[in-house]
């Protein structure tokens, strides 16, 4: 027997009618049991950080901010987004390999509680910029390591990277570090991957950050006041994959952290999380508005495509595997017929689903790709084909609240300059 999905009493249908698709549609009530179920496992010494980029929305981040997390952001926008959302400086990181002078400043200027340089020559720009300004700004240092470990979905060190400093730059030259004498070198960053749904892997990647941090803190005579162990814990996208057992792996990962804070109880110790926080509670909905045959397969052809939904595409896999994807107008209903879910892009990549099993789809349908909150929109080319960026919705308190308009004509037309052609041009 089919239902209507319902998101805190509020139909799929409902909400389309009001807002229009296709939309990102959050849950509140998902977004706090997420958050709420690590705080109340993970070790209370351990601060937990939004990372901005898994979804940069303000109503998102604050929502969040108010549940207790602080803010990684990663550009200067997302810096802003943060301190208008109401975030103290002291809660702030800002990361990222190609940092721009203006952010930079930025930075300076709000006095946020620590810079992670990625680069000797990052370094020594904000050396500069602090001698220019009088000031001695906190610099974490994003530390490359030597050692890899198994269970990340996207390895993001342990190997050539553009992100972060080699540990062996670090340990075996030391003494490079004393030249900037405007900046105050006091923590370090360390994030190996993302997308990591077992336990060992994120422990062992665990530890041997802490024992890392150990050994800078000893070459470089210093103190550390802050290290940020990543994160990188995965939500299960396809068939196969499980979610991670919070509760298990804070059984294994509380013990090391306790060690650690037991010989540096003045290290303030981050995790930073973003897909994880954010991921399970958005989905994208769209329409059905055509469907065809070809060649023997049957496309059901929607009006939010990859346009919307890039990550769709398979996140890094040269296989293509689907989300979770329902027919939520008729929620439930027996599975009957296999389809390629596609948008309106004209482009054979616009592949949401291929040869997805669904219960028979007629135009008008709602599609919804579940596991969307994180890496949606703002990860995928929304301004392709001129179709610009779709709107964004958040029920909170069982009231559905608008929390970014849908692009029109004129936003897209709006940034645009037409240029007069005032040569004569030969007739052919």
């Amino acid at each position: 027997m089919s239902q209507e999905y319902t998101v805190q009493n509020h139909t799929i249908s409902s909400i389309a009618s009001k807002f229009g698709t296709p939309f990102y549609l959050y849950d509140a009530n998902i977004l706090e049991e997420v958050y709420l179920e690590l705080r109340q496992a993970i070790h209370d010494s351990v601060e937990i950080f939004y990372s901005l980029k898994a979804n940069p929305n303000i109503s998102i981040y604050n929502y969040l901010r108010n549940l207790g997390a602080c803010a990684e952001v990663c550009s200067h926008s997302e810096l802003l987004t943060s301190i208008k959302a109401g975030t103290s400086p002291e809660n702030i990181i800002f990361l990222g390999p190609g940092k721009s002078e203006k952010e930079i400043r930025a930075c300076l200027q709000h006095n946020i509680y620590a810079i992670v340089c990625e680069s000797f020559q990052e370094l020594e720009i904000v050396n500069d910029l602090a001698q220019k300004y009088n000031l001695k700004p906190n610099v974490a240092l994003r530390i490359n390591p030597a050692f890899s470990v198994k269970g990340s979905r996207l390895t993001m060190g342990g190997k050539p990277r553009q992100f972060g400093i080699d540990e062996a730059a670090i340990l075996d030259n030391p003494e490079l570090l004393s030249k900037y004498t405007h900046i105050r070198i006091m923590g370090i960053h360390v994030y190996m991957g993302t997308r990591m749904l077992e336990i060992e892997p994120i422990v062992e990647n665990t530890s041997q950050i802490l024992n890392l941090a150990e050994r800078i803190e000893e070459a470089l005579g210093i103190n550390l006041e802050m290290v940020d162990f990543g994160g990188g814990l995965g939500i299960p996208y396809f068939e196969g994959e499980e979610s991670l057992n919070i509760i298990e792996l804070a059984k294994c990962l509380n013990p090391i952290i306790s060690s650690f804070k037991n010989s540096h109880p003045k290290t303030r110790l981050i995790m930073e999380l973003g897909r994880y926080l954010v991921g399970k509670s958005g989905l994208l909905v769209s329409k059905v508005l055509y469907l065809k045959e070809s060649y023997g397969e049957t496309f059901a052809v929607t009006d939010g495509g990859t346009n919307c939904h890039m990550a769709a595409v398979g996140i890094g896999s040269y296989v293509k595997r689907n989300f979770p994807i329902a027919v939520l107008n008729r929620y439930g209903e027996q599975v009957t017929d296999v389809y390629n879910i596609t948008g309106p892009l004209c482009t054979p990549n616009d592949v949401v689903a291929k040869k997805i099993s669904l219960p028979k789809l007629f135009p008008g349908d709602l599609i919804g790709v579940f596991h969307s909150g994180a890496y949606g929109p703002t990860a995928s080319p929304t301004h392709f084909l001129s179709h610009g960026y779709p709107a964004e919705v958040l029920v909170m308190s069982e009231k559905a609240h608008l929390i970014r308009d849908r692009d029109t004509p004129s936003d897209l037309l709006g940034k645009q300059h037409l240029v007069e052609v005032q040569q004569e041009f030969p007739v052919v």
